[in-house]
């Protein structure tokens, strides 16, 4: 039986537990909602109140892609002509996080924050990409 879309997966980094969700928008006004698609992954950290929640946002723009489907995969977002990532693999939400973390932001601080995923997506992609060329 397939995973319920809506449900938050488990993921562990860097020994702490997260439950994460993406969630695919369209935030903009009615009849522009395909040029204004938004990809987030939010992860909240557990046990629950033990840090503030984090939002990576992927909003569609120049040079970006950021399809809700079709033709492209669901989940994917990325540079035209630099890197992406599948938002639907745990390996690259977990490359975000390790990037987020590496730029400052603090697992156990409890603010909510909410980080442009433009600014992390190269280093993610690049660390996502040497963590799929290590052998097994």
């Amino acid at each position: 039986m397939p995973r319920h879309p809506r449900k938050p997966r488990r993921l562990v980094a860097d020994g702490r537990t997260y439950l994460w969700s993406l969630r695919h928008s369209h935030p903009g006004p009615a009849g522009e909602a395909f040029t204004d698609c938004r990809e987030t992954p939010t992860l909240h950290p557990q046990p629950a109140g033990s840090g503030g929640t984090l939002r990576i946002v992927f909003a569609g723009g120049p040079d970006r892609y950021v399809p809700g489907g079709f033709p492209l995969g669901s989940g994917d977002v990325g540079f035209v002509r630099g890197g992406s990532l599948n938002l639907h693999e745990p390996g690259a939400v977990r490359a975000l996080l390790g990037t987020a973390a590496a730029r400052g932001w603090q697992p156990g601080d409890r603010r909510a924050v909410e980080l442009d995923g433009w600014s992390l997506l190269e280093e993610a992609a690049a660390a996502r990409t040497g963590e799929l060329g290590r052998p097994s």
